[in-house]
């Protein structure tokens, strides 16, 4: 049988980034906002978790030619940004009036946040929260790149991890 064959180099295994994009739905409102973020509204979110690292080539794994099985990848977004914000309200705690009335409600799923839940807060706060979970646990100097968040399919945030490097004096 005739065929192409090709073989991956060897040497110098580049470092490749993969993303994975995720939905959720929440509620929020800025508080202090001229137009109509102002009011109580919600949105269909989405994120995408870019992460850096070398392809795994040891023979016999279940993730050999990956940077990392997406399903990880889900998995860990899931537990620890996901699910604490799917169907609930963002709300900044300087927020009182919106904080106390949420507070009041019982059994509510409301999420209180030390910034307003813009679209850029909310990237940024998720890629602090997932960047110690997407850590060179493979030993293939896995991290986590970026974090994009979208408000809305036409308006997003980027938090890239050079946006969060000290600055040098």
């Amino acid at each position: 049988m005739q065929g192409l064959y090709f073989a991956a180099s060897k040497i110098d295994m580049p470092t490749m980034q993969i993303t994975r994009r995720l939905e959720f739905d929440a509620g929020h409102r800025i508080p202090d906002h001229q137009s109509q973020c102002r009011h109580l509204h919600g949105h269909r979110y989405a994120i995408e978790i870019t992460l850096g690292g070398e392809v795994i080539e040891t023979a016999g794994r279940p993730d050999t030619g990956m940077v990392m099985d997406f399903s990880e990848v889900k998995r860990i977004a899931m537990r620890h940004v996901v699910e604490a914000w799917d169907h609930a309200f963002l709300v900044y705690r300087g927020d009182t009036q919106v904080a106390d009335f949420l507070a009041a409600l019982p059994g509510h799923k409301t999420v209180v946040l030390d910034c307003v839940p813009t679209a850029e807060n909310l990237a940024r706060l998720a890629f602090e929260i997932l960047d110690p979970h997407y850590r060179d646990t493979y030993g293939n100097h896995l991290h986590l790149e970026q974090v994009r968040l979208y408000e809305t399919p036409n308006c997003w945030a980027d938090c890239h991890r050079s946006d969060l490097a000290p600055i040098s004096p």
